[in-house]
């Protein structure tokens, strides 16, 4: 049997993870249950429908009926290594993947009918991790690795030529579009901490929206409306600024779009697949997001 040191020494091993899908109401405040899984489940979407939730479990992509409580494993061919990084066209009928390819184990981000199907190719270049699709359906933004440096980068969600966006020192990742089209949010260590951070689609106009000295502050996510924005945090000092580890004490994060009024609205055992991509409700009353317990250890701090 693994023991407590095991699992700090090894952050990254999570064959022993149970996983609990839970659902925040914006409205309420009140958190439920939506479902257990004895075995790792990441990064849940919501339908467009307002009636799933998308995420990958073991390779796969899984989609979660709300009503009914069941699963059904999405055909994603030879794409059996998808990660956290996945999100949903803005009309729902198609779902962008991030899958480690067998030729060199690189993420790379594949297009598919929400249904399942053949993933074709749209970043020949590896690692690539999607975050954002644009509100009009025609460029995708993720964050990638060129020369050793991790930026975000915009390409044609059909394939194309990829355009650099950010040129700062270290980690630059999470990149979403806002509702409106108009600005891309992400998070950058550029600051020293990671904070939330957005820019115009072009890469202009950076401007920093979170002044968190006790925390690193990643992946900021907008609500259809625009109102209002979650995202994850780490205790600074527990961790590097540019690591998102799992198995770590988080935060979830709370705020108004303009920045104000950040709050923490739970505090839980996860990081890294809690909620790496964006995860509203259509309504914008409602975000998924997916707490962790180690079988027979519980929690490790």
């Amino acid at each position: 049997m693994k023991d407590i040191q095991f699992y700090r020494s090894n952050p990254w091993y999570r064959e022993d993870d149970i996983s609990y899908l839970r659902i925040y109401d914006a409205e309420t405040g009140v958190i439920s249950d939506a479902d257990v899984t004895d075995g790792l489940i990441e990064a849940p979407n919501w339908s467009k429908d307002g009636l799933s939730l998308y995420y990958n479990e073991k390779g796969r992509m899984v989609r979660f009926d709300l009503e009914s409580r069941q699963k059904t494993i999405i055909d994603s061919g030879f794409a059996d290594n998808c990660n956290n990084d996945h999100v949903l066209s803005p009309d729902g009928k198609r779902i962008a993947i991030s899958h480690g390819s067998k030729e060199d184990g690189r993420s790379r981000v594949y297009m598919m009918p929400i249904s399942g199907g053949v993933p074709k190719l749209i970043t020949p270049l590896g690692p690539s991790y999607l975050h954002g699709w644009s509100p009009d359906g025609k460029t995708l933004a993720y964050c990638a690795e060129r020369n050793g440096e991790f930026d975000i980068y915009a390409i044609p969600a059909d394939g194309g030529t990829e355009k650099k966006l950010t040129d700062s020192p270290g980690l630059n990742d999470g990149p979403e579009y806002s509702p409106d089209g108009k600005y891309i949010w992400y998070n950058s260590v550029r600051s020293g901490l990671m904070q939330v951070w957005r820019m115009k689609c072009d890469g202009s106009d950076a401007e920093r929206i979170t002044f968190d000295n006790s925390r690193n502050c990643w992946f900021p996510h907008v609500s259809p409306d625009g109102r209002l924005v979650s995202y994850l945090a780490y205790r600074a000092g527990s961790i590097s600024p540019s690591e998102h580890l799992p198995h770590r004490r988080v935060e979830i994060m709370l705020m108004n779009s303009d920045g104000s009024g950040a709050r923490p609205i739970r505090s839980l055992f996860g990081g890294q697949g809690t909620m790496n991509v964006n995860s509203w409700s259509p309504d914008s009353r409602r975000f998924a997001f997916v707490e962790y317990s180690i079988k027979d250890i519980g929690e490790l701090e």
